[in-house]
């Protein structure tokens, strides 16, 4: 832990240190959008069966992600494809335009992870097989991950692993909160991530979305070593109050940070200021009980490979 604690102090150290931002910098965010999809639902005071995410609180999100206007937007907690396309085209209707929209859909048939971006990746990788050892037999991880390569301009690469780990509701006695299946899927797409990235000499990659944990937690920690292997850092990111919170959890009044980035060693002097940014545009709660993360991205350009 106290390694952990370390390397977040030092990045967060760096986002008070003023950097000239960089002309060709590209701007990557995560959001969870909270259910964009047909389910039961209170809306108000009245229970609604079947029916979809209220369009005040879709305006919210459009809001939102019109505040940040990333290149490129990494989504939880969106429903099937038609719903992917339809924040796409509402946005393009509000003058966002996201050409490429990829989706993933994994072994939770209700909740998906999808992105939309300004650029067009060199390759997707769909990993929703991904597996691992629970209680007495074998889970997937529920969500998939999404696996997103993109060629820069001095011929490298960088990669965009996208996740959105295991809630903390528990069915399990023996595993309260789910914290111990969340590790493992977290050991799970690390070890792909591994695979992936460094084992194929790609060392420029970043893993975003919602951890559904806090960042010295077991789950964040398989993002950040295997052993003696350095594989990666989260970065700090924080509201124009300085608040470092991303999820409200309304049932018990607690904010917690669940959402983010983690990057690669390489990468992390790419990051503009050393830091991110949490969005907090009046009324943000009423889109999502989580806030958008975004960061900017210097180094070499992104290049259109269409």
């Amino acid at each position: 832990m106290r390694f952990v604690l370390s390397r977040y102090c030092l990045l967060l150290a760096a986002a008070w240190c003023p950097q000239f931002v960089h002309a060709n910098s590209i701007r990557l965010a995560t959001y969870n959008l909270n259910n964009y999809l047909v389910m039961d639902r209170h809306v108000g005071a009245v229970w609604r069966p079947s029916y979809p995410k209220p369009e005040a609180a879709k305006t919210i999100i459009r809001q939102v992600i019109k505040q940040a206007l990333p290149d490129i937007l990494a989504v939880q907690e969106i429903g099937t494809l038609p719903f992917l396309e339809e924040l796409r085209g509402d946005l393009a209707q509000e003058g966002l335009d996201y050409p490429y929209a990829i989706h993933l859909s994994g072994a939770d048939q209700v909740r998906h992870v999808a992105v939309l971006s300004k650029f067009p990746p060199m390759a997707v990788v769909k990993h929703n097989d991904l597996d691992f050892k629970y209680q007495n037999g074998r889970k997937r991880v529920k969500r998939g991950m999404l696996e997103l390569s993109f060629e820069r301009s001095d011929g490298s690469v960088f990669k965009l692993f996208v996740v959105h780990l295991k809630s903390r509701w528990s069915d399990v006695q023996a595993d309260p909160e789910s914290q111990q299946r969340r590790s493992r899927e977290a050991e799970a797409c690390r070890n792909r991530i591994i695979e992936r990235s460094y084992d194929l000499g790609v060392t420029d990659f970043m893993v975003v979305g919602d951890f559904n944990d806090h960042p010295t937690s077991a789950t964040l920690r398989r993002f950040y070593r295997k052993g003696d292997f350095d594989i990666g850092a989260l970065v700090p990111a924080s509201d124009s109050r300085g608040e470092q919170w991303t999820y409200f959890y309304h049932k018990q009044v607690v904010y917690s940070l669940v959402d983010g980035f983690v990057v690669s060693g390489s990468l992390a002097p790419q990051i503009v200021a050393g830091a991110g940014h949490i969005v907090d545009i009046s009324g943000v709660l009423l889109g999502s009980d989580h806030r958008l993360v975004y960061l900017d991205l210097a180094g070499p350009e992104l290049v259109d490979v269409d």
